[in-house]
């Protein structure tokens, strides 16, 4: 099972045939717009995509889903119909299920639970989850992988680089290489269940002692290379709580849980989550925040997260000279006293809800859209003064507060996030965030860390 299953010539044309006419459309319209000044209706062409990809299982959903994220990284109507993909692809049936889990735990794998569903309860991009209970009586979730993973991550890249090369040629404000390369590497591995059983227990040692956050705990002896075993959390999807009208201050307390589940890691552990996608957490029964996967997970070194705060400082203080200092720590290499000031637009846009010491709403100008009139001015920007290279490591962190923010702006949070900045980045130092990254990856077990 395993041999079929690994990546293959074979796999990857049949699934470069199926996405194939999907990107080739980008590229054609892109090009024709931009090259021969054909109009074309990308609006139509975008929902079109967004139907194909939609209902395909694997990477290039959450691929599109990504891209959707990262400002212009392809045009707005691709961008606004890819940010709507949910993980709902039709799950597998019971056939593939008995396959793969006697594949996993053996030949009498059903012996080894009280009640396994034989419906799948959430389908998702790369697997899908049945709800089961233990002999001992813990409930479960059993996260399956599809069938033929490695060779439809490797299909689904080639068409993503394909697609994205030809944007380059069009537009060079954000040049992709290192998007790319961070892209293809975390995707790669959230092919390995067993590491996202490692960060899931990284996440538990993390959050500890943080209120209203909820990790589940993997179960080593019901997880494999592509099955994942956890323990069941009761909650209720973000859209579904949204819709029972819960008060501003029930909506304020989610808010700060999702804030403190994403940043006490980032600034404490030098660790982001970087898939924060509606599915990927729940609302609790107690309004706290059920953090449910952790395929897509980034460690830092400790002066990349140091780059961070030297930027905010530089942004509160108007400091152009400590604004290079922190582009020059991340990794911008060459960029002028111009594409500074264009970059800081995008800074002060992010951190202005964090200098401002008052309660708000995490945006105040009443843009449904988390950023994007600000990305746009920047864009313009970047094209005018030659383009920029973002580093690997900026990718996922700025997924994240893009991400975040878009979740505050939906939840319509009003919160004092200087304050909640503030009380997680106290006393920062960066030997010992070294020190506890170093002993957190240690006890979880997290591989090839870096």
């Amino acid at each position: 099972m395993a041999d079929r299953e690994s990546s293959s010539l074979f796999g990857e044309m049949r699934r470069m045939a199926r996405t194939s006419g999907a990107v080739g459309g980008i590229a054609a319209r892109i090009t024709g717009e931009r090259v021969f000044g054909i109009k074309t209706d990308k609006a139509r062409h975008a929902e079109d995509l967004k139907a194909v990809l939609g209902s395909m299982k694997g990477p290039m959903m959450k691929v599109a889903q990504f891209l959707s994220t990262v400002p212009d990284a392809l045009p707005e109507e691709y961008a606004a119909q890819l940010a709507e993909l949910q993980s709902n692809a039709p799950p597998m049936g019971w056939a593939f299920v008995r396959r793969r889990m006697q594949s996993e735990l053996g030949a009498n794998w059903e012996t080894k639970f009280s009640s396994f569903t034989r419906e799948a309860v959430a389908a998702a991009s790369l697997g899908q989850v049945h709800r089961a209970t233990l002999p001992d009586g813990r409930e479960v979730a059993c996260k399956l992988q599809y069938p033929d993973m490695p060779s439809v991550i490797e299909a689904d890249l080639r068409q993503v680089k394909l697609a994205m090369a030809v944007y380059k040629r069009m537009d060079n404000a954000i040049i992709q290489d290192d998007i790319y390369v961070e892209l293809s590497a975390r995707l790669r591995e959230e092919l390995d269940y067993h590491r996202e059983a490692a960060q899931m227990r990284l996440y538990r040692i993390m959050l500890d002692h943080v209120p209203d956050v909820n990790v589940p705990e993997p179960v080593a002896e019901y997880t494999t290379g592509r099955l994942l075993t956890m323990t069941w959390l009761k909650g209720v999807g973000f859209k579904n709580w949204l819709e029972g009208n819960p008060s501003q201050e029930q909506r304020n307390a989610l808010a700060a849980a999702l804030f403190r589940g994403w940043y006490i890691p980032f600034y404490r552990y030098g660790v982001i989550h970087g898939d924060p996608h509606l599915g990927n957490y729940q609302v609790s029964e107690s309004g706290g925040l059920n953090l449910l996967d952790y395929g897509s997970i980034r460690v830092f070194q400790p002066h990349f997260v140091g780059g961070v705060l030297e930027l905010y400082a530089a942004v509160r203080d108007s400091d152009l000279e400590r604004a290079r200092h922190a582009y020059d720590i991340w990794g911008f290499k060459g960029i002028t006293a111009e594409q500074i000031e264009v970059l800081n637009d995008w800074a002060r846009f992010l951190y202005e809800p964090l200098i401002q010491d008052r309660v708000r709403p995490i945006q105040e100008d009443g843009d449904t859209q988390f950023g994007r009139a600000v990305a746009q001015k920047v864009h313009s920007g970047l094209q005018r003064t030659g383009g920029v290279r973002p580093p690997r490591e900026f990718v996922l962190m700025d997924r994240s507060a893009i991400g975040l923010g878009s979740v505050f702006l939906r939840l319509k949070a009003e919160l004092n996030w200087s304050r909640l900045f503030h009380e997680t980045v106290a006393e920062f130092d960066a030997e010992a965030l070294r020190a506890r990254q170093a002993a957190a990856l240690l006890e979880a077990g997290v591989p090839d860390a870096q």
